[in-house]
């Protein structure tokens, strides 16, 4: 094959490894074409593209985290990782790390990391690199790899609550919480909620948001009670999704343009985390975004008609 598609073939890969040590989506298809402007500038075919690729992608990743945190110290109000709704790259004998590194959870604990811990985690513990593959990714030496990862897994471990149930029971919970919603059901969305569940909002001074979360079954159910009709009524719907690998929830406007995505942590047959991405830079790649400030607007119409 030539360049051009054993690229194409590899492009999945690239982003895989990207979003993870990231945590956006717009900054990892960044990363893939910097990748691929670097493999055509190679003037001697690799004899591995794909290790070629993954240590051009490493690298490029962890110079842009590095600038991406200087920036992050000046976000607006709560920052949480692009939502992704799809991922291209499957891997069978690799599909339960997967999964998890790109979760919510994960990627948010992966910011307490460092650039280079973050980057031999993902390599190591994701991606099933060897020691001696990640020493020279990233150019340190094989004893100094083996202490990042123990320092990344040990912050991993913190506060990670993992939570075990099957794909479909939690997805059947995520429709039963939009149904309730709909339906303006009080009692059945503080059964849904766990007794100490969490809401946050990122909105990134960019659309309306909750700056300070909101917290507690009940403060949670009657807020989206006293909100969810009247938004309903102005044409917002909602539809289940997986998003970062767990269940989750696409919220659309009348004009079936991108509102919000809800990703929500589900165990033992509650709902304890709900975070929600408004700010439409972070929705860009998931289709036409909506106005959030017009939609508002419309909301506080409908409110005192």
């Amino acid at each position: 094959m030539g360049r051009v598609e054993d690229f194409e073939d590899l492009r999945p890969y690239l982003r895989a490894i990207a979003y993870r040590i990231l945590g956006t989506v717009s900054d990892a298809e960044d990363a893939v074409q910097e990748a691929w402007l670097r493999y055509q500038d190679t003037p001697v075919q690799p004899d591995s593209p794909k290790a070629f690729l993954a240590t051009v992608i490493t690298r490029i990743s962890i110079n842009e985290l590095r600038s991406a945190r200087a920036r992050r110290e000046h976000y607006v109000g709560t920052w949480l990782p692009e939502p992704l709704l799809e991922d291209p790259y499957q891997d069978p004998e690799r599909a339960a790390e997967l999964a998890e590194s790109a979760s919510m959870a994960a990627l948010l604990l992966l910011e307490r990391l460092s650039p280079l811990e973050r980057a031999v985690f993902v390599l190591r513990e994701v991606f099933d690199f060897s020691f001696t593959e990640v020493s020279s990714i990233v150019e340190r030496s094989e004893a100094a790899c083996r202490q990042l990862a123990v320092r990344a897994r040990r912050h991993m471990r913190t506060d990670r609550r993992r939570f075990i149930a099957g794909e479909h029971e939690h997805q059947r919970l995520a429709e039963r919480f939009i149904a309730a919603l709909t339906a303006g059901d009080l009692e059945d969305l503080r059964h849904l909620l766990a007794a100490d569940a969490q809401m946050t909002a990122d909105g990134g001074g960019k659309a309306p948001s909750l700056p300070r979360g909101v917290s507690g079954a009940d403060n949670m159910a009657r807020l989206m009670v006293a909100v969810w009709p009247r938004l309903a009524g102005i044409g917002v719907s909602m539809e289940p999704r997986q998003v970062n690998a767990h269940p989750g929830i696409l919220v659309r406007d009348p004009a079936g343009k991108v509102l919000a995505v809800l990703a929500l942590e589900i165990g033992n047959g509650q709902i304890h985390l709900i975070r929600s991405v408004i700010n439409p830079d972070k929705l860009a790649h998931l289709g036409p975004v909506a106005d959030a400030w017009s939609l508002q607007e419309a909301y506080r119409r409908r409110g005192r008609a």
